[in-house]
């Protein structure tokens, strides 16, 4: 196989299905060996048998991507392998939705560790491994591709600590992007939306994303997303770090961040009765935030 990916080493969290299983299948397509992480190691072959039997690289890794000194060993492992590691797609996620009035702690850690810690741990130990590459001089051309959602850019009714999560991953793309460019290393985010067990668990939600049966451009397949992924991990992408991009159908966009408004300036300290009318100056000025979704 050959493609805009030929040569390069790819691990892919949460790859045993969904979003990351696409991933993987367009990666190797496009020429990448995969390791395709899974802690469900017989959903993690299933894959590779696929990969394999199309002509592609691709072995199964089952590191627990919460857990720091286990996910060492996809890094290990790809070296081993292949030879090298070249990129890290962190995609594994899971849901907890629960309204912040009723959420538990429980609910609230998981998605922390499963989506924040998940996006550090394996990441990590790849750029320990980048950097020593870069210390002896070695040409470093590495990725790193995270996944937030637009839960996290602007909010959703029912999913705070997903959306928590998910902003906070948008934030680490644009901390990573600035702090790893001198290693030869770049960071983006892709935020999705595509037809996975996560979006289709509500019946109607199922029924919306449906593959047509007219064969017409099946708008929600998983794999108009990783298209843009594959591009991500690739040589392609050297020039392009710490943006945050948006894919869902045949639309590729790129999400703006936070940005300062030009602000009132009294000149000297507010006195606490004067907020009222400085706010709506504020207000009266604002570009209006996308709504939450929900709302």
């Amino acid at each position: 196989m050959s493609g805009i990916c030929e040569g390069r080493v790819v691990i892919i969290t949460g790859a045993g299905g969904g979003l990351g299983a696409a991933h993987a299948r367009v990666a190797a397509a496009e020429g990448a060996s995969v390791i395709v992480n899974d802690i469900n190691e017989a959903a993690a072959s299933a894959v590779v048998e696929e990969i394999t039997g199309a002509g592609g690289k691709a072995v199964v890794n089952t590191s627990d991507i919460t857990h720091y000194d286990d996910s060492l060993n996809a890094v290990k492992q790809a070296v081993d392998t292949f030879g090298g590691l070249h990129a890290v797609v962190n995609n594994a996620g899971i849901n907890r939705d629960r309204m912040f009035a009723s959420m538990t702690e429980e609910e609230w850690d998981a998605i922390m560790a499963v989506h924040l810690k998940g996006h550090f741990c394996i990441t990590s130990h790849a750029v320990h491994y980048w950097r020593g590459l870069s210390k002896e001089g070695g040409a470093v051309d590495a990725r790193i591709v995270n996944t937030t959602s637009g839960a996290g850019l602007q909010g959703s009714i029912g999913q705070s600590n997903y959306a928590a999560a998910k902003a906070g991953i948008a934030a680490l793309t644009l901390n990573q992007g600035a702090e790893l460019q001198r290693y030869g290393i770049t960071a983006n985010a892709i935020a999705p939306a595509a037809r996975t067990g996560m979006t289709t668990a509500v019946e109607e939600m199922a029924t919306r994303m449906a593959k047509p049966e007219d064969g017409s451009f099946d708008y929600w397949a998983p794999e108009n997303v990783s298209s843009l992924v594959a591009w991500l991990i690739s040589g392609e992408s050297a020039h392009v770090t710490g943006r945050v991009f948006e894919s869902e159908g045949g639309k590729i966009s790129i999400a703006d961040g936070w940005r300062t408004t030009e602000g009132v300036d009294k000149g000297a300290r507010w006195e606490p009765e004067e907020i009222t009318g400085a706010v709506a100056e504020l207000l009266a000025k604002e570009v209006p935030a996308q709504k939450v979704y929900g709302t």
